[in-house]
């Protein structure tokens, strides 16, 4: 069964020339990612920054353009990431380099992992499960998440599966970290 990519609103807040708050943008995110070689996949980007503290009162779109794995050095990104039912058999025959090359992160691909997705990435990521469940797939364990858990990824091996029967919906930000 296919299921429809979520389209999010993205309402972003600013001031005008006399101080006063107001919305400064109101539209349908726009930085979609989704591609053939990671079937049932989509990324929104929602907002970024490059340098902490991060600089306020942009008028700008920062995440214009390509939409990349890492978030910008010195900085962090704001997105949301559709799974939806995982089919064994097509995953089975994934190019999991391939897929993250679309990100600029095949570098980032566990190589002869137990998931075709499995990476690790230079950043310090917050999610929380906004909707469905998912498994988070670590070297030697399953983890089973649900609406309402939160996970900190520090830097390690993992991947993501979805396992039931509806998309799940969860939501990151990513900061650029070091790995020590």
């Amino acid at each position: 069964m296919a299921f429809e990519a979520r389209k999010f609103r993205r309402v972003v807040t600013g001031h005008d020339e006399a101080g006063v708050a107001k919305v400064i943008r109101d539209d349908t995110a726009s930085c979609v990612l989704q591609r053939p070689t990671r079937p049932g996949v989509t990324l929104t980007n929602f907002w970024q920054h490059d340098r902490s503290p991060a600089a306020m009162e942009r008028h700008d779109d920062p995440v214009e353009g390509p939409l990349v794995l890492h978030p910008p050095d010195n900085g962090a990104v704001f997105r949301v990431v559709q799974f939806d039912p995982e089919d064994p058999e097509v995953i089975s025959r994934i190019d999991g380099k391939k897929a993250f090359e679309a990100m600029g992160a095949s570098h980032n691909v566990v190589e002869n992992a137990r998931h075709p997705y499995m990476h690790r990435t230079d950043s310090l990521d917050y999610s929380i499960v906004l909707q469905g469940e998912i498994w988070m797939l670590m070297d030697e364990e399953d983890v089973h998440l649900k609406a309402g858990d939160v996970v900190i990824q520090q830097g390690t091996n993992h991947a993501w599966a979805n396992r039931g029967d509806e998309p799940c919906i969860i939501m990151f930000v990513l900061n650029d970290a070091t790995i020590e």
